[in-house]
């Protein structure tokens, strides 16, 4: 079976639009779709990406631009200024590793996480629920059809932090420096608006493997 990787935040905007075409392709090419959380902001410096927080001023307006013009274009819901997006310094660095976790402790279970990542995604954008907060993610996950008790209780097992930290070593490696990035048989596609190249790359390889 084809894999496809996504690298991403649980913070990322760009993501959150990318969840139903992102579904549609993985269910029309039947491929095995990989959900990578990597630390964003401990590998985007190396790779040459730039935060949002230390852009300047022209450039955090144009993101805000784009965000409401996607918004529009695609007919989901999104605050451009969600209430528990942190605007500048983050009273808990880990604010966004949280749920990345516990989407990776339910692939580890042998859990479909997709539905749980774009649920914790939408409550955080559209929705104005903290996703940092263990209450908010447990009944995110629990109305999506997940545990999520079981999940919160495996988001900082070794074995969690371990996928974690390897998902962002291999994110280095591969010279991912935006969210999401999606890899496929080594190319990288970096951004939503992307996702057409991914189609079409699947296209082509379906069609070399017969």
């Amino acid at each position: 079976m084809i894999q496809l990787d996504c690298f991403y935040s649980l913070s990322s905007p760009w993501a959150y639009f990318a969840g139903p075409q992102l579904q549609d392709i993985v269910r029309r090419h039947g491929v095995r779709l990989v959900l990578k959380p990597y630390d964003f902001q401990a590998v985007v410096p190396q790779t040459g990406g730039i935060p949002l927080k230390t852009r300047p001023e022209p450039r955090r307006t144009y993101h805000a631009l784009e965000l409401a013009r996607w918004r529009d274009y695609l007919g989901m819901p999104l605050n451009l200024e969600p209430a528990h997006y942190p605007k500048g310094q983050a009273s808990d660095p880990n604010w966004n590793k949280y749920p990345g976790w516990m989407v990776i402790a339910a692939q580890l279970q042998g859990l479909d996480a997709f539905p749980l990542s774009h649920a914790l995604l939408r409550a955080l954008w559209a929705e104005e629920r903290n996703t940092a907060d263990a209450a908010v993610r447990i009944a995110v996950a629990h109305e999506a059809g997940y545990d999520g008790a079981a999940l919160h209780a495996l988001e900082q097992a070794p074995g969690t932090l371990a996928q974690y930290q390897a998902f962002s070593d291999e994110a280095v490696r591969l010279g991912v420096f935006g969210a999401p990035t999606f890899v496929l048989e080594g190319e990288r596609f970096w951004g939503q608006d992307r996702l057409h190249f991914v189609d079409r790359a699947l296209d082509r390889l379906r069609g070399q493997r017969g």
